[in-house]
C-alpha cells in the first residue's frame, strides 16, 4: 500500500497540505516516540512542516515508536519498495527504540537505513544550554539535567556525555536526574542539592517538546525549570534542531552517483 508522495497528511489535523514536487532523492521520515498530548503531538507537527519548508524538494513524513500511529514500520513499508527511505529518531539518545524499533523497521528493506538518534550532538548542546540560560540560570547556580530514563546503558552513556557537555558551558555543577525507569529520579536530586545547601536548583530538561514527564518536572520542586530544547522563549521553532536533523539526514543519505 503506497502513498502520495507529492501531499503528507498533518499530524496536528485532518487536513492534507500539497508539497513541492520532490527531487527523487530520499525521503526523510521523522521518527518520534508518540504522546496522548495535544501538545507534544503539535511539536511534532511544527518540526515536519519546519524541515519540509527548508527543503521543498525532499519529501517530509512522520512516524512514531510507541501510543500514536503511524508506526514507523508501517511507513517505512509503504516507502522502501520504491523510494531511499532515511528514518531520523528525534529521540535524544540510543535505547531499545532506536536499537529494537527503528531497526526493526528498516531491516527488511535494502533502501532504508536509520541515521540513528538525533542526540547527543553539539547543536543540541548548545540549545540545551540556552533553555537554561533563557530560564534565570546564574554563575553557581546547581543544575539537575532531567533525561527521560532507560534501561540501556548506551541511553546512560549518551545522557553522561550530555552532562559533560553542559558543565562545560555552565558555571556551577551539573547533576543527572531520570523521569522513569533509571534514578535517582529529578525530585531526589532537587532535593539532595537543597540539603548540601544549594541556593538555587534548576532543572535543565533533555527533551524535545512539552508532554507528561515536562509536566512533571515543573513539580520537582526546583527554582526555575528551562523549557524543552524545540522552541525558544517566544514560541518560534529554535532552526538549530532542524539543522541536527538535516545533519542525521545528509550524513545517512545515499550520495548520487556522478555522471
Amino acid at each position: 500500500m503506497g502513498e502520495d508522495l507529492g501531499s503528507a497528511r498533518d499530524p496536528r489535523g485532518d487536513r492534507w497540505r500539497r508539497r513541492a514536487p520532490d527531487d527523487g532523492g530520499a525521503v526523510l521520515v521523522l521518527c518520534a516516540h508518540g504522546t496522548r498530548g495535544p501538545r507534544g503531538r503539535a511539536a511534532v507537527g511544527t518540526l515536519v512542516d519546519a524541515l519540509a519548508r527548508d527543503r521543498p524538494g525532499t519529501p517530509v513524513r512522520s512516524a512514531f515508536v510507541d501510543v500514536q500511529p503511524p508506526a514507523v514500520a508501517d511507513v517505512v513499508a509503504a516507502l522502501a519498495p520504491e523510494r531511499d527511505v532515511v528514518v531520523v529518531p528525534v529521540l535524544l539518545s540510543a535505547g531499545h527504540h532506536v536499537g529494537h524499533d527503528v531497526a526493526s523497521a528498516v531491516a527488511p528493506w535494502p533502501r532504508a537505513v536509520s541515521a540513528g538518534p538525533l542526540g547527543p550532538s553539539p547543536l543540541l548542546d548548545d540549545v540545551l544550554a540556552d533553555r537554561l540560560a533563557e530560564a534565570g540560570a546564574r554563575p553557581g547556580d546547581a543544575v539537575v539535567l532531567a533525561a527521560a530514563g532507560s534501561s540501556d546503558p548506551r541511553a546512560a552513556a549518551d545522557t553522561a556525555r550530555v552532562a559533560d557537555a553542559l558543565r562545560e558551558r555552565h558555571d556551577g555543577e551539573v547533576h543527572v536526574g531520570y523521569g522513569a525507569v533509571a534514578r535517582p529520579r529529578v525530585p531526589a536530586v532537587v532535593e539532595q542539592l537543597r540539603a548540601r545547601g544549594a541556593a538555587r536548583v534548576l532543572v535543565a530538561p533533555y527533551l524535545l517538546g512539552p508532554g507528561f514527564f515536562y509536566d512533571r518536572l515543573v513539580e520537582a520542586g526546583a527554582d526555575a525549570v528551562a523549557a524543552p530544547l524545540l522552541h525558544r522563549p517566544d514560541g518560534t521553532l529554535d532552526p538549530r534542531v532542524a539543522q541536527a536533523v538535516w545533519a542525521r539526514f545528509d550524513a545517512a543519505a545515499p550520495q548520487p552517483v556522478a555522471g
